[in-house]
């Protein structure tokens, strides 16, 4: 079986019952200088075999097309995916994995704390300026009757200062909290800062590969 890829999980994730998430670092060994489609094919293997050994085995990984903008897509398992023009994936359902590829853009995890929804959004420059976490937030206390005091929000590593012009990131915790969450969490890690732990689309010139975001509601 191929061996896994680096990993790490984010405390105010780990807490949460019922709720399994991780986000998926560089791959070692892995050549990666090449398109994003060609990219994503060199690390489907290590990245399927990481999403096992984590606790995701036997689920569905739902994927979307990620075109920058601030949709999001309500799915469950019987769906096709990737899920075309969207940005985000929400679920109700338990034993549906949600994934989202980022290099330098953000992977936003936002769930309910008493399980009964989660949503994983991609938000970089352009989908923090439509705000698509202050969207999804909307969506998700609407699909499983909750508060926004009931979710966790939980900002994944991505491209900051200097490496960037703007701190996303940074807006991303304000439009949550003015949308009224109270749970919002950001790692601080700059991806164009640590390139042996992960992929920067800036500082690679395009040529590099994905992390990956993993969640799920557990059956």
């Amino acid at each position: 079986m191929q061996a896994p890829c680096p990993f790490e999980t984010f405390p105010a994730l780990d807490v949460l019952p019922r709720l399994r998430a991780a986000f998926l670092r560089r791959a070692p060994g892995v050549d990666v200088q090449t398109d994003r489609d060609s990219a994503l094919a060199r690390l489907c293997d290590i990245h399927h075999a990481t999403k096992e050994v984590l606790g995701f085995e036997r689920m569905h990984l739902a994927t979307a097309e990620q075109v920058h903008g601030r949709e999001i897509a309500i799915i469950s398992d019987s769906d096709q995916f990737p899920i075309a023009g969207c940005d985000g994936l929400l679920t109700t359902a338990p034993g549906l994995c949600l994934g989202i590829y980022v290099a330098d853009c953000a992977a936003v995890y936002i769930a309910d704390r008493f399980a009964r929804g989660i949503a994983l959004v991609h938000s970089g420059k352009k989908g923090t300026e439509l705000g698509i976490v202050p969207h999804a937030v909307e969506m998700l206390c609407r699909a499983c009757d909750a508060r926004p005091d009931d979710l966790v929000v939980q900002i994944a590593p991505c491209i900051r200062p200097p490496h960037y012009e703007i701190d996303f990131a940074k807006e991303i915790v304000r439009q949550a909290t003015a949308a009224g969450v109270r749970n919002v969490h950001d790692c601080g890690t700059c991806t164009a800062s640590n390139p042996e732990a992960y992929y920067s689309y800036r500082r690679e010139m395009g040529q590099t590969g994905r992390m990956l975001a993993l969640m799920a509601i557990q059956a």
